[in-house]
């Protein structure tokens, strides 16, 4: 399920909204709305990724890179 974050440009509260894939077709054909001012002027913003490279963090919260194949 895609968590799609917003900022609203009215109040500038972020917040966040799950979409259902098999229930929306396009979040362009959804009307989003500020859960706090109820204003429509919202604008999607970068959000970070949710996945890991290679490994699992290792000391100070770095990545092991994988050893070359040689």
């Amino acid at each position: 399920m895609p968590i799609y974050e917003f900022r609203c440009n009215d109040c500038s509260r972020e917040f966040e909204e799950v979409f259902l894939p098999n229930l929306v077709r396009s979040l362009d054909s959804q009307t989003i709305e500020c859960p706090v001012c109820g204003s429509t002027d919202v604008t999607r913003i970068l959000s970070a990724g949710s996945f890991r490279p290679q490994g699992i963090p290792k000391g100070k919260g770095g990545f092991k890179p994988p050893k070359c194949k040689s």
